[in-house]
């Protein structure tokens, strides 16, 4: 009798996979396995990150009590529990609605959509926000002579320089940035990165050669903030910690001493697309506020004799 069954099962098991292989069509099946694959995926490691795998821990052990009680054959508790897992789903969407709507925002947040006008114009707001919050927050840090320094990436990628810095998704606030820099809070030595107007890391290390030759009055800020837009196409803003004086990096060129509102309007010409890229550094070319020549408190990174020799 068992042996009976047992080959019936075995039978019914090979006509099934017999099915599948016949009615098998190779693109819309593979694809489906696929997306199949990366959600659960996506979901386990957005459940790993969370607490909710604790919940997921006890839904596991109420389906176990479920399956003991449906062997027993208990027609109370097997009524319950059948009415529990008919609403699986909706119970779900109660359970981890933070976590479905933190998903969604980092879909929200991906590059895909960023060639669409719609969506293009979201991103310009979040700009302009982070822009008038920094602008914000170094008038504030300059009047107390908080030090910081603040790098904003635009085309070339900066994580190099978060491989030991505390990562941070967090929109870009005035109290945030604060917070970042209190002189006594833990995060305050190092960079703050903002990318698409949102900190992105903070307490980041920015690698300095020795060798390079800077005047007097600078310090380990300045020649941070010098070199990092020097290696990329960043703007790096800083106040000092000695004097609170604001300054802002942008190709190897530092300016000095400038106004909260001249900040804005330096960050807003390279950070907002429509306004498009200088010609040179502070726009030397164009009259502005700075004037068409150089400006008086201007520094560049000066580069060791030997390097000097070969680029000439």
């Amino acid at each position: 009798m068992v042996f009976s069954v047992l080959s019936q099962t075995v039978q019914t098991f090979f006509l099934r996979l017999k099915d599948v292989f016949l009615n098998f069509k190779p693109f819309p099946d593979i694809l489906d396995i696929l997306l199949v694959t990366v959600i659960i995926y996506a979901v386990i490691v957005q459940l790993r990150k969370t607490q909710s795998i604790q919940v997921i821990k006890g839904i596991i052990f109420v389906a176990i009590v479920y399956g003991v009680v449906s062997l027993l054959d208990m027609p109370a508790s097997s009524y319950l529990f059948s009415r529990l897992f008919n609403d699986i789903i909706l119970i779900f969407i109660i359970l981890f609605s933070g976590e479905i709507r933190q998903a969604l925002e980092r879909m929200g947040r991906s590059r895909i959509h960023k060639n669409l006008p719609f969506f293009n114009r979201n991103q310009e707001d979040t700009s302009v926000d982070a822009i008038n919050s920094v602008c914000r927050a170094c008038g504030a840090m300059s009047r107390s002579k908080v030090g910081s320094l603040i790098l904003f990436q635009r085309n070339t990628l900066l994580g190099d320089l978060t491989k030991q810095a505390v990562m941070i998704d967090s929109e870009t606030t005035f109290e945030m940035l604060c917070s970042i820099f209190y002189p006594k809070a833990p995060l305050h030595d190092g960079a703050v990165i903002i990318k698409d107007g949102r900190i992105v890391a903070a307490r980041c290390v920015v690698p300095m050669k020795n060798d390079r030759v800077m005047g007097e009055g600078f310090g380990t800020r300045h020649r941070a903030a010098l070199e990092a837009s020097l290696n990329s196409d960043c703007v790096a803003v800083v106040t000092s910690e000695e004097t609170g004086i604001i300054s802002v990096a942008v190709e190897g060129t530092l300016k000095r001493g400038i106004t909260d509102s001249e900040l804005r309007e330096v960050l807003s010409q390279y950070l907002l697309t429509g306004n498009g890229k200088p010609k040179s550094p502070w726009g030397r070319n164009r009259k502005t506020k700075y004037g068409a020549d150089k400006p008086k408190d201007e520094t560049r990174l000066a580069a060791p004799e030997g390097e000097e020799q070969e680029n000439a």
